[in-house]
């Protein structure tokens, strides 16, 4: 049986919102984030939980502050940095980046990914696109689907016609569809060589490093729904994730 996930932290939920904003572009250059008083007022909690809230996104990098002046938005650069703490932050990459597909939604024998997804046969549907954050491709990923799962994805043209720009991410287009919602993710994350492949898709020389990122997603009744095998550009993509003690 899985556990229940835990509620989220006031002070979480309230990074969320603000980090979401900003990503939206809600508080471009020069525009003063609210006040911790007035985040207090407006939330319904104290001072001190707002400002745990904002030395989260001060860590990450996305806010910083002006004495005597407020909180502000960092200015960003070509360097796509995100926190990853729940499958709603993966969600969350519809933000601010797009999804271009390259290997349009199709099915194939992969003997490797089946295994992976705990499949009786060897068929799984498969599609690959790049991200891009600001018209900068820092992300390839390829995709395995169980074919019953895949079926939920055929009509959607955004995974079935290549060069098809989205806004949405795949388990995105796939928490709508699934009898149950999609309720955690298994990483694993390595270090592998760009393939000519992967090279002329990401705009590297072959041989380069990159960080690599597979993940197994799986809903609340257990099914294994995805997998996701991503490879980063080092250059473009900072990952960082929060560790805590347990009972803390």
């Amino acid at each position: 049986m899985l556990e229940q996930p835990q509620r989220e932290s006031t002070y979480l939920k309230l990074a969320r919102e603000l980090r979401t904003a900003i990503l939206r572009h809600d508080y471009p250059e020069g525009v003063r984030l609210p006040t911790e008083a007035q985040l207090a007022e407006h939330h319904g909690i104290s001072r001190q939980t707002v400002r745990r809230a904002f030395q989260d996104l001060v860590a990450e990098g996305l806010v910083h502050r002006v004495p005597g002046r407020g909180t502000f938005a960092t200015p960003r650069d070509e360097q796509y940095l995100r926190q990853f703490g729940s499958v709603d932050d993966l969600m969350g990459l519809s933000i601010d980046t797009r999804m271009r597909v390259v290997t349009p939604l199709h099915r194939r024998v992969d003997v490797d990914a089946a295994g992976r997804l705990g499949l009786h046969t060897d068929r799984v549907h498969k599609l690959a696109f790049v991200r891009l954050h600001e018209d900068t491709a820092f992300c390839h990923t390829a995709v395995s689907l169980p074919p019953a799962v895949g079926q939920l994805l055929e009509s959607v043209p955004e995974l079935t016609e290549p060069g098809t720009p989205s806004a949405s991410t795949v388990i995105g287009f796939l928490d709508g569809r699934l009898p149950e919602p999609i309720a955690e993710a298994e990483q694993s994350i390595t270090v592998a060589e760009a393939t000519p492949e992967l090279a002329g898709h990401l705009g590297c020389e072959p041989g380069r490093a990159l960080l690599r990122i597979d993940r197994v997603y799986q809903t609340v009744a257990g099914q294994l729904v995805e997998l996701a095998i991503s490879h980063f550009l080092p250059e473009h993509y900072s990952y960082r994730v929060r560790l805590r003690r347990s009972g803390r």
